[in-house]
């Protein structure tokens, strides 16, 4: 078994733009690049697990999801950075499906597909959904204050949610970089 970070895409590895519809949206924010280089170089797979409900409202297709996921990881590889898999769920938030964060159905598909062991797992994030989905595996959480209001409403998570926050984070970061390098000072 391995240990992985699991890490939201819109928030906490690239700018949140409303619905990113296409490649040129798609911005990484600074050190990340960095971040995802050191916990590639200390053993960490890296999984990017997004919701992408944009798909279901008719905004983009999967083939232009494609298309920013490779913009993405070439702009990843110019610094020695990759992620291992990226998993993400098309649906419509009233859908009612599994694989929606916070949800966990897309995690452990990416635990049995990358033979991840939850237990020496994080989750990073930058709202509820995912602290709450990390708490839900048994992982360690990270939230990082780089997304537009964490823990609070936003078009991603709204506060009417009926469910309460499962937990607090484990420990909360300005960014991935600050995130990581705690990460790599705290595993196992």
């Amino acid at each position: 078994m391995t240990k992985a970070v699991f890490l939201d895409r819109d928030g906490t590895t690239a700018r949140d733009v409303h619905y990113c519809r296409k490649p040129e949206d798609f911005e990484l924010l600074p050190t990340v690049p960095e971040a995802i280089r050191l916990l590639n170089e200390n053993g960490f797979k890296v999984v990017v697990i997004t919701n992408q409900s944009g798909i279901a409202r008719g905004y983009f297709t999967e083939e232009t999801l494609a298309q920013i996921h490779q913009k993405m990881t070439g702009e990843l590889a110019k610094y020695g950075a990759w992620v291992d898999a990226i998993y993400y769920c098309p649906h419509h938030p009233d859908d009612g499906c599994e694989c929606r964060k916070p949800k966990t159905a897309l995690f452990h598909k990416a635990a049995e597909e990358l033979n991840i062991d939850f237990k020496l797992s994080y989750v990073v994030g930058d709202m509820q959904m995912d602290i709450d989905a990390g708490k839900a595996l048994g992982c360690k959480t990270v939230l990082v204050t780089t997304g537009p209001q964490p823990l609070v409403s936003s078009p991603k998570s709204p506060v009417s949610s009926p469910q309460p926050p499962i937990a607090s984070p484990d420990y909360t970061a300005r960014n991935l970089l600050e995130s990581a390098r705690w990460i790599v000072d705290n595993r196992g």
